[in-house]
Order: structure tokens, then C-alpha cells, then sequence
């Protein structure tokens, strides 16, 4: 009997060390759980990846332009809402042809047709896919929460280039044409304070 007691001292021991371990994995893959989503955001920003566009620099700006050879490109404007985001959203052209490498303008309209005040924020992406590193945005109202008065209507500018390294990209051999699109979701809390109007 007296050369059992040490063995379940030390089960107890490994049990409790099995126990904790159980549990700090369990909280790492909580916390894993919580920043997948801005891990992969990031990723998505830093790489492109699913369509992403990049966000630039006036001096990111200032270097493509001066690496511009004058090749032109299309690009599309495509513009929805959510369910239950009770705005009108659409661009103001449908395409326009830029050149490679300068800065253009691109704007959007967005009209409240509710009688409150509704506070939203646009995703966006790029197609073709390959094409999300290359389009670089200065200026955007999709980096910011846009509240919206009722009956309010709003011009939301966008400033970007295509970047000039998408000639030399064998992926994007054969792109005519770059859709830049956004949705506008409702805030999940539209009391919270935002920016108004376009950014």
C-alpha cells in the first residue's frame, strides 16, 4: 500500500499538467478564432490576395507616374448594397480608361432613402484577382464609416492608379479590363459617431 500513494501523486501530477495544457490550447485556438479575420484582412492588403486592392502613398503615387509608359487600361465601376442597407449607391460612370502608372478619379453616388440617419461602411475588391496588388488607392471613402442623413445624397471620391509592375506581371497578360467594386453595409451600430459625408 505505502508504494501506491506515490504513483497516484504523480497521475495527479499528470493529469493536472495534460489539464492545463488542454486548456491553454483551448485558449490558443480562441485566440486564433478572434484574428483570423484581421490576420487574413491584413494578409489579404499586404498581398492582394482574393482581389484586394493596395492603399498608397502621395509618394507611392509620385514613383508609379513616373514609371508610366502611356499604356491605357479599362476600368469598370460596379457599385450594390446589402440587404437591409436602405441606401442608393452607384458610380457616376460606368468605365473609364486610365492610363497605366497616373492618377484618376473615380467617383460614387450614395443617396439615404430612409427617414433616419444610417451609418455605413463599403468592402471592396478587385477582378480580375491578380489585378488587386496593382490597383493602389490614395484617396477613398471606403477607409472610413459614411453616416448618411435621410434623403441625404453624397459624392464619394476614390484616387488611384494601376501600378506600372502589372506590365511585367505574366498574369496580367491579356487584362483589358479592371472591375473595381463595392458594396455598402449597414454599421452593426449606427448610434456610434462616424465620419459624414465623403472622405
Amino acid at each position: 500500500m505505502a508504494s501506491a500513494a506515490p504513483v497516484s501523486i504523480e497521475t495527479a501530477r499528470s493529469n493536472l499538467r495534460v489539464g492545463l495544457l488542454a486548456f491553454a490550447g483551448a485558449l490558443a485556438m480562441l485566440g486564433l478564432g478572434y484574428a483570423s479575420v484581421p490576420l487574413y484582412r491584413l494578409f489579404c492588403q499586404v498581398t492582394g490576395f482574393g482581389g484586394t486592392t493596395m492603399q498608397a502613398t502621395e509618394s507611392d503615387a509620385a514613383r508609379a507616374a513616373s514609371l508610366a509608359t502611356g499604356q491605357k487600361i479599362s476600368i469598370r465601376f460596379d457599385a450594390t448594397t446589402a440587404m437591409g442597407m436602405p441606401w442608393t449607391f452607384r458610380p457616376a460612370q460606368a468605365t473609364d480608361t486610365v492610363t497605366i502608372g497616373e492618377r484618376d478619379i473615380a467617383t460614387y453616388i450614395a443617396r439615404n432613402d430612409s427617414d433616419v440617419a444610417v451609418t455605413g461602411m463599403a468592402t471592396f475588391n478587385v477582378e480580375p484577382e491578380q489585378a488587386g496588388k496593382y490597383f493602389n488607392k490614395i484617396q477613398c471613402f471606403c477607409f472610413t464609416e459614411q453616416t448618411l442623413q435621410p434623403g441625404q445624397e453624397v459624392t464619394m471620391p476614390v484616387l488611384y492608379y494601376v501600378d506600372p509592375a502589372a506590365l511585367d506581371d505574366p498574369n496580367m497578360k491579356g487584362v483589358e479590363q479592371i472591375t473595381l467594386s463595392y458594396t455598402f453595409h449597414r454599421a452593426k451600430d449606427p448610434a456610434r459617431p462616424a465620419s459624414s459625408g465623403t472622405n
